[in-house]
């Protein structure tokens, strides 16, 4: 009997490892971060942030990771050559990139674009994508009153604001993000009107989707974290209580990281970030019920994933206005996120089965094995690009 319930535990093991690693071994497909830069001289500066390994290849929102697309192969390879060999892929493709987008005036005549440089990154750490940036610029009318951007969804999803530049008064004038998900052109940007600030409502549901989709589907590791926090606990409430001790924790640091206070490059939050979920593993094992210890240790693991959750942030920047409400509500987000999560897994294996003989060693140990292991692979690649 002992050896047949190692041999499922194992056989179990293994199919869940297989499943997950061909998750976590690609790239997360992001939108792209557009910035346009208009000044009192009529010049546009416009700086595109995306991968150019998935425009290539036309990898875009509708695939959750790059493994999904049937061009996988070749966004793999694009990911392995050197900025030089990649730029001259991109020169190829560079009518077809600026027939695609277009910036219009409010009477709906196209403003000619110009590819002024590509800065590519080094190949770096690969299971990340490489984001490259692309910087574009035009001269339009000194009468022209507003301008519409348009980026194909073909490309993927994408975010993009206005800068008004007033060099001679030294002022700039940000507008609020436009995000594009449905390949449809922005609102118009006004150039006569000073940009006005994003009502709070706005700004709330933004981030509140932003935190979310940190963690569905974007953050595997976290989702791991989580599901690993469930494992051990049998009860509902200790469960939802150990995640908002987690999302209290990350909200800290992620709040000082935001402003300045605190910073640790990616390179040592990242591998410490993935030995965390090693370790929640490992005790899952070890230990046959909750104890108070494991709180203290996810509030203390919750610090450290918030200044990984600083990353995104500090792509997509925050609202100087709202603060605050942008910092709780990415974090409100990330909480739904993470309880939806909890009741999925609560409601799917320990609701019917908890009391269950066989669930610890059929459900907990082998599920719990798997998140160590995945968490050591991701350690272990993390340090390789130190």
């Amino acid at each position: 009997m002992c050896h047949c319930w190692k041999t499922i535990q194992l056989i179990l093991i293994l199919l869940f490892s297989s499943s997950v690693m061909n998750s976590v071994q690609a790239d997360v497909v992001k939108p792209a971060l557009i910035e346009i830069s208009a000044n009192t001289e009529g010049d546009i500066h416009i700086e595109i942030r995306a991968s150019i390994e998935a425009l290539l290849t036309g990898i875009n929102s509708q695939y959750k990771n790059t493994q999904n697309a049937p061009t996988a192969k070749e966004y793999d390879r694009l990911r392995n050559l050197s900025p030089a060999q990649l730029e001259q892929a991109f020169n190829q493709f560079k009518a077809q990139f600026l027939n695609s987008i277009y910036l219009h005036d409010q009477q709906n005549n196209p403003v000619v674009l110009a590819v002024e440089s590509v800065d590519i990154p080094e190949v770096g750490y690969p299971k990340v994508p490489r984001i490259s940036l692309i910087k574009l610029s035009a001269v339009i009318d000194l009468q022209t009153e507003s301008l519409q951007w348009y980026y194909p969804k073909a490309f993927g999803d994408n975010a993009v604001r206005l800068r008004q530049v007033d060099e001679v008064n030294q002022k700039w004038h940000w507008s609020v993000w436009h995000w594009l998900r449905d390949d449809s052109p922005s609102s118009p940007f006004s150039l006569t009107e000073l940009v006005t600030q994003a009502p709070l409502l706005e700004v709330i549901g933004e981030y509140i989707v932003l935190g979310f989709e940190h963690i569905i589907p974007k953050g595997w590791d976290h989702m791991l974290f989580i599901f690993g926090i469930f494992l051990l606990s049998y009860r509902l409430k200790p469960l939802l209580w150990q995640v908002s001790l987690f999302t209290l924790a990350h909200t800290v640091t992620l709040g000082l990281s935001m402003n300045g206070i605190i910073a640790l490059p990616a390179y040592i939050v990242e591998p410490l970030i993935a030995l965390s979920i090693v370790y929640i593993g490992i005790e899952n094992i070890w230990a046959k019920s909750l104890h108070r210890s494991r709180l203290v240790l996810i509030f203390l693991f919750g610090l450290l994933h918030g200044l990984g959750f600083a990353g995104v942030l500090s792509d997509f920047g925050m609202p100087s206005h709202a603060f605050a409400a942008a910092l709780i509500s990415f974090n409100i987000g990330v909480e739904l996120a993470q309880i939806a999560i909890i009741l999925l897994a609560f409601f799917s294996l320990t609701f019917w089965f908890k009391h269950k003989s066989w669930y610890r060693n059929i459900v907990v140990i082998p599920c719990s094995s798997v998140i160590s292991l995945v968490a050591l692979y991701w350690t272990a690649e993390r340090l390789l690009w130190l």
